[in-house]
């Protein structure tokens, strides 16, 4: 599965970060302030968090990061 994620390009991995967040405030627009939109903002709030904290990690962005590292010096 990780290698999966590493194939994806970066707008990819942007849109599976910001995707549910963005599905939860629009069913909290259609079916207004409920119990199930609050729970669904949650969890597409902990998802884009741990797509955020879990990317370095990947062999792709921390090659990324050794590059930029390599440019400032």
């Amino acid at each position: 599965m990780l290698s999966l994620l590493d194939d994806l390009s970066p707008h990819l991995r942007v849109a599976t970060a910001v995707a549910p967040f963005v599905a939860a405030l629009l069913l909290r627009i259609v079916l207004g302030k409920n119990r199930l939109t609050g729970v669904l903002i949650s969890v597409g709030t902990m998802w884009f968090a741990i797509n955020v904290f879990a990317a370095p990690y990947s062999a792709r962005m921390t090659q990324d990061l050794q590059n930029l590292q390599s440019i400032f010096r």
